[in-house]
């Protein structure tokens, strides 16, 4: 049962690592650092919005609108650092 704990877990932590990563990547898109028209960051853009966007769509839903500001990704990852504890909890090493 501790490999299958640690196999969540870590894999929790490698998403809460690229919801990081995803966020990143929008404020840099938003303030123009970065140009969409290069392949590759066209690329890595539409990788993370992919493996993010199902999760965030229905916490976004929920959520208030808050004007220009996305809380749905710090949410989720108070969700998932949540999730992460009770594996943890139930599973311990």
């Amino acid at each position: 049962m501790n490999a299958i704990a640690n196999l969540i877990t870590t894999v929790i932590s490698l998403y809460i690592w690229i919801l990081i990563a995803s966020a990143i990547m929008s404020w840099l898109i938003a303030f123009k650092v970065v140009n969409t028209y290069n392949r590759v960051v066209a690329s890595i853009a539409e990788v993370l919005y992919r493996l993010t966007e199902p999760v965030l769509a229905p916490i976004r839903r929920v959520l208030p609108t808050m004007g220009g500001l996305d809380l749905s990704p710090i949410v989720l990852i108070l969700l998932l650092y949540f999730l992460r504890d009770l594996v943890i909890e139930y599973f311990p090493r």
